[in-house]
Order: C-alpha cells, then structure tokens, then sequence
C-alpha cells in the first residue's frame, strides 16, 4: 500500500520543522552579526504561520480523523494544544531574541523550533511508536539548551546533565511500556484493546511513568527545581509553559483514548494529591525566585491532575482552558524573573534570584513589580484573575465524577500556596529595600511583549472566559481510525 501523507492536515509541523532547517543553515552559513535578526524574523514568522494555518484547520469544522496512516490524529484536542504551544511559544522566543548577550546562543532559536515541533506532534499523536519518537524529538533540544549558558559556572551544566540523566531513564521505561502494550495488543494504534490484561496494565502503568515524569508530577519532580534554576531564563520559561502543555495533552489523550482498559483514575488522584502536597509545601521555604516559580509549577501540576481525574470532555476542556492561561502566566513570570538584573564584576548582565534582594521592587520599579504581582495573584487563584477561573473548572469537572474530596484537597492546597504568593507580594512592596537591592535596567521591547502578553491574558481571561471556556468544551477527540 502507498502511503499517503495529507499535507495540509499536518501543515503547521511541517512550518515549523521546515524553518527549524533553515535556522540550521542560517547558523552555519549566516554572519553571526546578523543571525539574531535573521533568527527572530524567521522564527517568528514560522510561529505566526504555524498558529494561522490551525486556526484555518480548526474553522473548516471537518470531523475528527487521522493523518499519516493513522499515526497523527487531527481533531480538536490536537488543534487547541497545538494553538496553545504556538501562542506561549511567542513571548518565549521574544525573550529569547532579546537576550543577546553571552548568557544565550543564536543556537538556541531553531533549537527551540525543533522542539516546538516535536511537541505539536507528540499532543497530536495517535500512535505509541509517534508517542515515543516524538518525545525524544523535543526532549534532546531541550537537554541542549538547558546548558547554554555559558558563563553562570557549572550550575547549568549540573541541570542539564541531571535532565538528559532522568529523561533518559523515563524514556527508556516509556518505551518499554510501549513494548508491553504492543505485545498485548499487537498493534501500536493508541485505542487498540489488549488482549492480554496484565500486559496491557503493565505497559500503560510505564507509559504514565514516563508521561509524569514530563508534567513534572510527584514522585518524578526532582529534576524541576534544579533545571528551572540552572538554564537560561527564556528557556526555562519555554519549558516551564510548552512543556507542560505537550505532556498533558499527550495525557489527556491517552486516558480519554488509550487507557480504556486501566483503571487509571484511583492512581491520578493519588498523585495529583501528593503533588499538590510536595509543590504547596516545598514552596513556603523557598528564597530564590526560579526555585518558588519551580515549586509552583508542580504545584499547578497536582492542579492540572484534578482537571484530568475527571475524565470527561468537561474535564479535558477545563484543563485545556487552565493549561492556556498557565503557559501565558508563566512564561510572564520568568520575563520578569529574567528582567531583574544587574552588572556583574566583569561587566556581563546577571539575574538577581534571592528574593530578599527584589525587596521594595514594586517602589521603585513599578511595572516589574505590579506585572509580577499581577501573575502572583493568577497562580494563587484569586477572583478576577484567570487562575481563578481556571482552578473553578477544573474543581467543577473533578466534583461531577465523584472528586468532591479531591477539590477539598485542591482547596486547601490554594490556601497554603497563597502564603508564599503574598508573602513575594508584601517583599516586593513592603519590605523595605534591600541593601544591595538591584537597580534593574529599562525593559527592552521584546521582553515588554512578553510581559504584556501575559498580564493581558491575565486580565482579560480572568474577566472575560466564557469565550474561550466554549470553545474547549465543544473539543472532538478522535477514537478509532
């Protein structure tokens, strides 16, 4: 049989792959004067296309089907995690352009967009064996650019080896649990039914290993804290937001999907209480900025979970909604992180992260600190923001299927996570300035739209979420080829 490939079904990959190529060529050819506008525009431009041509694909209103021979599914869970990727992927390739200067590399650029691509594959994958390739496409550009900035010593170098060392060891359970699930079925199709069910348990247990472990889920979070803190900023902000949006829309798929054989909703609970528990907990101690926004990002993991417990198309709407205003929260957070710097003894720009030296911020820097402020409240979940809606849906859709004590959980977990989001709040306001507070540097326009972006999203989904809350519960999931 001649296989087909549907070229337009499958257009936005191949947009941003096709320019993560000529960002190659561009790096091996180009004068490195000129590599940074010419990455930024050819990035850029790639994203804006990429983002139209789902827009165009999710408006034909066609029927959920599959691209491919059926390794790529096109239906409206891919299209809105695809959407999704692109837009946080904006402010984060801003950022990236913006940083010029030793702590990044021209590299980074079409690094970024091959991993940008290999996640738009993987939220879209209908086959296990697409799963796995496409994993470990996105996965190995980020072990890269983990460790690109060169002059902060070893500490990126220590994050980016301790993530290439985890993720090797949650790929290779994945891929063995793919193995089980194959052998159990005799076919790699994600809705194909086991035939054997122990294999088949087995192997979807090892495929949710590897799947949490990229959520950054309790009990496979320890790489987090540490990576978050020793990569550039405009990656981790990349990774903090796209990351989590690829690897629970891979998981949202595979339990609506795959996972009908496996009681898989007893086990998300139970994790997304302990992540909750060890996100909310480990958070209050924290005194450096990337280390706390590390922490709340497993935090909002345990979040997400209760949104995925659900199991419904109400629950996968709702944490299609909460992932959007994460990802554009977050990727703000890390802007503004990366924006508080200060000249170092050799002269070279380097970020502030102890937070008792951002003390008195908000005085002196009004629109570093009320932005930051503004995410602080989002991630904390209080009314008017976009965090409150979107924790309400995901306790909405949990609390229909049975999760009422679950959303107690959650509930309370906010309570605790409030502390240290004011506590930041009252340092940055109130405590008063630190001796040797940094005197941070105008904000470039780049940077600015990352920010912006952000604080808008913020705003604007937290007044006004109907809209875009519509949209993702009318998402069709592909089931059988």
């Amino acid at each position: 049989m001649n296989p087909s490939i549907e070229y337009a079904q499958i257009l936005p990959m191949i947009i941003v792959f096709g320019a993560a190529v000529v960002g190659v060529l561009v790096e091996a050819f180009a004068p490195s004067r000129s590599r940074t506008v010419v990455h930024g525009a050819l990035a850029g431009c790639a994203v804006v296309a990429a983002l139209v041509s789902v827009c165009v694909l999710a408006a034909d209103g066609a029927p959920p089907r599959a691209a491919l021979l059926g390794a790529v599914a096109v239906d409206g869970l891919a299209l809105a995690m695809q959407g999704i990727l692109l837009v946080s992927a904006l402010p984060a390739l801003a950022m990236m352009v913006a940083r010029r200067n030793p702590l990044t590399h021209t590299e980074s650029v079409p690094l970024m967009l091959f991993a940008l691509g290999g996640m738009m594959a993987f939220v879209a994958a209908d086959d296990l064996l697409t799963l796995f390739v496409s994993l470990e496409v996105f996965s190995l550009p980020l072990y890269l650019m983990c460790a690109l900035a060169r002059h902060r010593r070893l500490l990126p170098l220590e994050a980016a080896l301790k993530y290439f060392l985890l993720g090797a060891f949650s790929s290779a359970i994945l891929l063995f649990g793919v193995a089980l699930r194959f052998a159990a079925t005799g076919d790699t199709a994600l809705d194909a039914a086991p035939q054997d069910a122990v294999l088949g348990v087995a192997g979807a247990a090892l495929i949710g290993v590897g799947l949490l472990f990229k959520v950054g889920a309790v009990p496979f979070h320890s790489w987090v804290p540490d990576v978050y803190q020793g990569a550039p900023t405009p990656v981790t902000a990349f990774m903090a937001s796209a990351t989590k949006v690829a690897a629970f829309g891979a998981l949202v798929r595979l339990t609506l999907v795959g996972f009908a054989d496996v009681p898989w909703r007893p086990v998300i609970a139970v994790v997304a209480v302990a992540t909750l528990v060890v996100g909310t907990v480990a958070a209050v101690t924290q005194t450096d900025v990337k280390r706390l926004l590390a922490y709340s990002a497993i935090a909002h993991t345990g979040f997400l979970l209760v949104g995925v417990f659900a199991g419904t198309e109400r629950g996968m709407g709702a944490v299609t909604f909460y992932l959007t205003v994460y990802a554009l929260s977050t990727v703000g957070a890390f802007a503004v992180a990366g924006a508080v710097r200060e000249s170092g003894a050799d002269g070279t720009p380097e970020e502030v992260g102890e937070l008792d030296r951002w003390a008195g911020l908000g005085r002196t820097n009004p629109v570093l600190g009320g932005a930051m402020a503004l995410f602080l409240l989002a991630f904390a979940g209080i009314p008017l923001t976009s965090g409150f809606i979107g924790k309400f849906a995901v306790f909405a859709a949990a609390a229909d299927r049975g999760g009422a004590w679950l959303v107690v959980v959650g509930v309370l977990a906010s309570a605790v996570a409030a502390v240290f989001y004011l506590r930041v709040i009252v340092t940055l306001y109130f405590a008063p300035p630190h001796e040797f507070a940094p005197a941070p540097p105008a904000v470039d326009p780049l940077t600015g739209f990352a920010i912006g972006l952000g604080a808008a999203s913020v705003v604007a989904l937290g007044l006004f979420p109907q809209p875009l809350l519509d949209l993702f519960a009318d998402l069709t999931v592909l089931i059988g080829r």
